[in-house]
C-alpha cells in the first residue's frame, strides 16, 4: 500500500516562498513518475508540475511556470515543490501524486494520492 504525505504548508504574503515536500511510504519512488496538483475552493482539481523518474524531465502549467520548481530525492523517497513569487491565486489544497505506469511527465492518469497540504497566500 503506497502512502504519500505532504507537509509544508502555510499562510504566506503574496510574494512570498514556500517548498513543499512528499514522503512516501510502500513504495520506491525513483521508479515512478510524481506529481503535484491542486484544488482552489470551488474549483476542479489542476495540474501543476511532474517529474520524471530520474529528475531529467519536467513538466509545469502555465500558470506557475518560471515560479515553482519540482524535485526529487530518490533517496530519500520524497519529491518537492519550491514555490517562489506566490499569488493570491496559488491558494489551494496540494496534493502530491503516483504515477504507475509511463516514464514521462504528464497531467494525467495518477493512480495514488496524498492527502493534501493547506497553502494560502494573503494578499
Amino acid at each position: 500500500q503506497v502512502q504519500l504525505v505532504e507537509s509544508g504548508g502555510g499562510l504566506v504574503q503574496t510574494g512570498g516562498s514556500l517548498s513543499l515536500s512528499c514522503a512516501a511510504s510502500g513504495r520506491t519512488l525513483s521508479i515512478y513518475v510524481m506529481g503535484w496538483f491542486r484544488q482552489a475552493p470551488g474549483k476542479d482539481r489542476e495540474f501543476v508540475s511532474a517529474i520524471s523518474r530520474s529528475s531529467g524531465d519536467t513538466l509545469y502549467a502555465d500558470a506557475v511556470k518560471g515560479r515553482f520548481s519540482i524535485s526529487r530525492d530518490n533517496a530519500k523517497n520524497t519529491v518537492y515543490l519550491q514555490m517562489n513569487s506566490l499569488k493570491p491565486e496559488d491558494t489551494a489544497v496540494y496534493y502530491c501524486a503516483l504515477r504507475q505506469m509511463g516514464r514521462t511527465p504528464s497531467p494525467y492518469n495518477y493512480d495514488y494520492w496524498g492527502q493534501g497540504t493547506q497553502v494560502t497566500v494573503s494578499s
